[in-house]
């Protein structure tokens, strides 16, 4: 968008923030609606999504109709099946009959999406959003101003404390991986954390061949087994519309226990990679007779980290049934596949006294506007940083594009129709009966 004299404006009815999968979303569906400018800013000098975490042979866990716009409008020229499509190549995707799409695809099927947007603009860092009638954001190149602001940064590596003082070339995060976990051949290797992260990079380690084999490569877990993500239909039923606005009515305190009770719906292992590891150990232990290769540790939690003689390290575990049992592990490397948190939006601090909170996060609206006093019309949207509010689909690619349809619609000034609800009755009916007594 310029102005007559080919200028680009500085002033935007929607400005977002940060562009990964779920603010990428909301500008694709946004980039047929010229009546909302809008401009999408990252800091980063090119679009990446998890680049340092792009194993070779690892998937998505959702399907491929989850994409940036599909679920929310399915002739958008910004789909999956319209990439495919664009790079001449969807008959082959078709024949190859993936049961997954391939990480590293879906992850050039966004860089694609956010290359052909010229509303999203890289190598530009905001730092700091202010408001006096107007929300001015201050980059680290210009001054802008916006209506709306979408906040969409994101999440970053988390490491447990024990971990952090001791990080570096043999101690990182799983987000390094591709970077970090090279020449580890004839090593002690260490993965902590069970979800499908550490199962991934535990699978590629004891997957390695001839002089790139580590010589041990131990998995702990403080789950009490490897388990598998539920991926059955009802379950499924948590990752919809319908389930996402029950959950955001209830309590705080029903929605901790149901996220803290579901979380395998969404961090369990898939079972294409459980069955590729458990069919790798038994090649290691009973085919090519390397019996001591592999260690398997849940159940237990790491509970110090030291250094170990020659400069290795020394892990401390706790066994959950046996607290009063110390164990000890000896690596010369160590991987934390110990997830991810919201990462910090500091640049919101001049308004962050006028915005409501509610269990750690901003509290927001069905809309995922966050309450707070400014001036109806002028909204903070936040995307990916709501899941105490919205449940275990909110950071999960699942809701991305409905999440975005909603925000949209709101700078639209429009309510698109909804599909039909579940099968499942999730709220109870008032059926003008007397309630049971307490």
């Amino acid at each position: 968008m310029e102005h007559e004299h080919g200028r680009s404006p500085t002033h935007y009815r929607c400005l977002g923030i940060g562009v990964g999968p779920a603010n990428l979303s909301l500008a694709s569906l946004l980039h047929g609606h010229p009546e909302v400018s809008n401009l999408f800013l990252d800091r980063k000098t090119a679009f990446g999504w998890h680049d340092d975490q792009q194993i070779p042979g690892t998937s998505l866990q959702v399907s491929m109709l989850k994409d940036l716009v599909s679920l929310a409008d399915p002739v958008n020229p910004f789909s999956f099946l319209a990439y495919l499509h664009d790079q001449g190549r969807i008959y082959h995707f078709l024949n190859a009959r993936f049961p997954a799409v391939p990480r590293q695809e879906f992850r050039n099927y966004l860089a694609w999406a956010a290359g052909r947007n010229e509303n999203v603009v890289f190598g530009e860092e905001v730092r700091e959003v202010a408001f006096d009638g107007v929300f001015r954001v201050r980059t680290d190149r210009r001054t802008l101003t916006a209506d709306n602001v979408a906040v969409g940064v994101g999440i970053a590596p988390w490491l447990p404390p024990q971990a952090r003082p001791w990080t570096g070339t043999t101690q990182y995060h799983v987000s390094e991986f591709m970077t970090r976990a090279q020449d580890l051949g004839g090593k002690r290797v260490v993965v902590v954390g069970g979800g499908q992260s550490g199962a991934e990079a535990f699978l590629d380690l004891v997957s390695r061949t001839g002089t790139a084999l580590p010589r041990r490569v131990s998995w702990v877990s403080r789950r009490r087994n490897y388990f598998p993500m539920d991926d059955s239909p009802f379950t499924n039923d948590f990752y919809t519309p319908s389930f996402s606005d029950y959950f955001f009515t209830l309590p705080g305190e029903l929605r901790k226990a149901f996220n803290e009770q579901h979380l395998l719906s969404s961090d369990g292992i898939s079972e294409d990679t459980l069955r590729a590891i458990y069919q790798r150990i038994y090649l290691h232990r009973f085919v090519e007779d390397r019996t001591d290769l592999v260690g398997l540790h849940p159940n237990r939690e790491v509970v110090e980290v030291g250094r170990g003689p020659a400069g290795t390290w020394a892990l401390t575990l706790r066994h959950n049934d046996q607290p009063g049992r110390a164990e000890r592990l000896e690596a010369d490397v160590v991987v934390w596949a110990t997830g991810f948190r919201c990462a910090p939006m500091d640049f919101l601090e001049p308004i962050a006294g006028r915005m409501e909170r509610v269990d750690g996060e901003p509290k927001v609206d069905e809309d995922y506007a966050v309450l707070w006093d400014g001036p109806p019309g002028h909204d903070v949207f936040v995307q990916n940083a709501t899941r105490q509010q919205r449940g275990l689909a909110d950071p999960n690619l699942s809701l991305n594009a409905w999440r975005s349809r909603r925000i949209a619609d709101r700078l639209l000034g429009v309510r698109g129709d909804d599909q039909l609800a579940s099968f499942i009755e999730w709220s109870a009916k008032d059926t003008g009966e007397a309630p049971w007594p307490a």
